[in-house]
């Protein structure tokens, strides 16, 4: 992959995201899938557990073979699903590694062949967001997304196949607590989305309003104009606490509650209840009882991630709705070969140029000067800088 794949992202269709990781999709695919192969196999041992327990409680005496055979198919599968694990980890990073480097190296040469004011009418702290903040962001994204979305899927999958398979009908007991998790987890952020786009404004002023004070130091020694700077910082950091008020705000109560329900505690608690009832109606012996208690707790921590993983593919979206404006910048139009003019000496001519920093502070009013080879022209202000 060259950088040249990463210039251009109006020639791709799709959404910011596809478009920005169009390069690299072929590896994060194989990634997901090695990963939901892993995350199945290493669910494979429980499976054994629940079935050695039904053979000893059956049966007092269980044969050594049968013993053999579980215990080495079980270590088989948790020690080939966490290669396998391990093997789509690498497979992502590998591809972030490329894309990130190559976001990179589009956007500096992209950058360098803007107008000059295109750097005037913005804030370094947009260049700085971008080749930064985003592109970090675009690391969770490349590198531990899929591979999460992969391990939670497969382990999900793998979990209810296997409870459906043992008793459907405690299966839907058991499962009974995840769609009031789902129901909270909706109605939060749901309440919070509103605010999502003054938290992320909320955080490029800061970056803004920090570049702008280091920047500014120098000018406020040289032309006296103290705080104004520290009162711009002062207040994008006031604005963005509001702002994380206000999105985090809605997300309490509801995310409590959700927590509390897909809590292995409380989905335990479901499973014995049910087991208790459907034991005592006879619809299931004490033993089958046990894969339910061993695996639906454990179906709490992939759901769970799952929800918040919508969070994350919210902020990579943006970040990578911005690198693909920046990606999309206008250009200045290159001379054609051998079409360019060569100066007659190294002569340099400005003529009437003016310069403020604001309204109030002027720099430079028309000057116009002519610096010719071999001289030294020193230009001081009132400061003697």
């Amino acid at each position: 992959m060259k950088a040249d794949d990463v210039q251009c992202p109006e020639a791709n269709a799709g959404g910011p995201i596809s478009r920005v990781l169009a390069p690299i999709r072929g590896h994060l695919i194989a990634a997901a899938l090695l990963a939901a192969i892993g995350a199945m196999l290493t669910l494979v041992p429980l499976a054994g557990i629940a079935h050695l327990a039904g053979l000893m409680l059956d049966d007092a005496a269980v044969p050594g073979d049968a013993i053999t055979t579980v215990l080495g198919i079980s270590l088989a599968c948790l020690f080939g699903g966490m290669i396998l694990l391990s093997a789509g980890d690498l497979v992502a990073h590998l591809a972030d590694n490329r894309i990130t480097g190559q976001l990179r190296l589009a956007l500096t040469r992209r950058l360098a062949r803007v107008p000059l004011g295109w750097f005037t009418a913005r804030a370094s702290g947009e260049v700085k967001q971008a080749m930064q903040d985003d592109i970090g962001t675009l690391h969770s994204l490349t590198a531990h997304f899929y591979t999460t979305l992969g391990r939670c899927s497969g382990a999900v999958l793998i979990s209810l196949l296997y409870l459906f398979a043992m008793d459907w009908r405690m299966a839907l007991i058991a499962l009974s607590p995840f769609p009031l998790f789902f129901l909270f987890s909706a109605r939060a952020h749901r309440a919070s989305a509103a605010n999502m786009q003054q938290f992320g404004a909320g955080m490029a002023r800061i970056n803004n309003a920090v570049v702008e004070f280091v920047s500014g130091i120098p000018v406020v020694k040289a032309f006296g104009v103290q705080g104004r700077l520290h009162t711009s910082y002062r207040n994008a950091i006031d604005d963005f606490a509001r702002a994380f008020t206000d999105f985090t705000r809605p997300l309490v109560a509801a995310m409590a509650n959700a927590n509390a329900i897909m809590a292995p505690a409380s989905v335990l608690g479901v499973v014995l209840a049910g087991a208790v009832v459907m034991v005592r109606a006879g619809a299931m012996a004490p033993a089958e009882v046990l894969p339910f208690v061993l695996v639906a707790p454990g179906l709490c921590a992939p759901l769970m991630l799952l929800s918040y993983l919508k969070h994350d593919l919210g902020s990579a979206t943006a970040a990578a709705e911005r690198l693909h404006a920046l990606l999309a910048t206008p250009v200045l139009t290159e001379p054609a070969a051998g079409t360019g003019l060569q100066p007659a000496d190294n002569t340099l001519r400005l003529e009437q140029v003016s310069y403020r920093y604001d309204d109030q502070t002027p720099v430079l009013s028309e000057l116009t000067v002519t610096l010719t080879p071999g001289t030294v022209t020193a230009i001081v202000g009132a400061s003697g800088a």
